[in-house]
């Protein structure tokens, strides 16, 4: 019997190796270097905006700026623990407990499979967009000041201050076109596993209908329990997304803890 071929494991960020799960395909490595990709996003008036940032001479800096503490860590901290508990405590995405086994059996052989509970994707969509346009806000808010505290350092972290304004500006928007095709990535997720639970009870009935009175040893199934599958897996890749959103904060940090 032949064997299925393996998949190759992906690299890269947790998010792009979760989806590539989830969506269940097989995303190939990216042949590109990460300059050549990001060439390839730049405009031609962000390329000139970069280049006069890197070639020129760098800002002046103020004098008295204030040292980097503490205060600028645990705001961080702060912004990515409200964040974090606004995914995992949302109840669009909290586990039904109320729905317990359910199997036909042969003394209903005319029950039909239970009915699953009622799901309508659109709410779990127009959460996801809600959430993402928080995490946008409240990060971008964040990278802002700490970017303007790094503009205060030396020279050097004036010009990376300033660079990393003008790669906000030119990425943000290719950055919240990818993001936001995420649930319609989770559509597909959420219909595959809709779809095999249904056969997965359907299975079961049959079972039960042919073994008659012996079906008591069946493993029951749970109806419903693909939609709590659902909600961890979109609260897992939120969470992801929330990392990778929160990369340039933690650069910003790297470098003011530096200077």
């Amino acid at each position: 019997m032949s064997q299925p071929p393996q998949r190759t494991a992906l690299s890269g960020p947790a998010l792009i190796r979760l989806l590539a799960r989830l969506a269940d395909v097989d995303v190939p490595e990216s042949r590109q270097s990460l300059s050549d990709r990001l060439s390839q996003w730049l405009g031609w008036t962000d390329a000139i905006a970069l280049s006069s940032v890197l070639n020129g001479n760098p800002p002046a800096v103020a004098a008295g700026a204030r040292g980097f503490g503490g205060a600028e860590e645990s705001e961080y901290v702060r912004a990515r623990s409200s964040l974090a508990k606004t995914i995992t405590g949302d109840s669009v995405f909290a586990a039904d407990r109320r729905r317990g086994p359910a199997r036909a059996s042969a003394h209903a052989s005319s029950q039909s499979v239970p009915a699953e509970p009622a799901a309508d994707y659109a709410v779990f969509r127009q959460r996801y967009l809600s959430i993402q346009q928080s995490m946008e806000m409240a990060i971008g808010n964040l990278r802002g000041r700490l970017r303007g505290m790094l503009a205060t350092r030396t020279p050097a972290m004036a010009r990376l201050a300033v660079v990393d304004a003008v790669m906000e500006r030119a990425l943000s928007e290719r950055e919240r076109n990818l993001l936001a095709a995420i649930p319609a990535l989770l559509a597909g997720h959420f219909e595959r596993l809709r779809a095999a639970e249904q056969v997965t009870l359907a299975a079961a009935q049959v079972s039960d209908e042919a073994a008659g009175d012996a079906a008591s040893n069946a493993a029951a199934v749970t109806a419903g329990a693909w939609l709590n599958v659902f909600r961890k897996d979109m609260q897992t890749v939120l969470l992801a997304e929330l990392d990778i959103r929160l990369q340039p904060v933690e650069g910003l940090l790297a470098a003011l803890r530096a200077s």
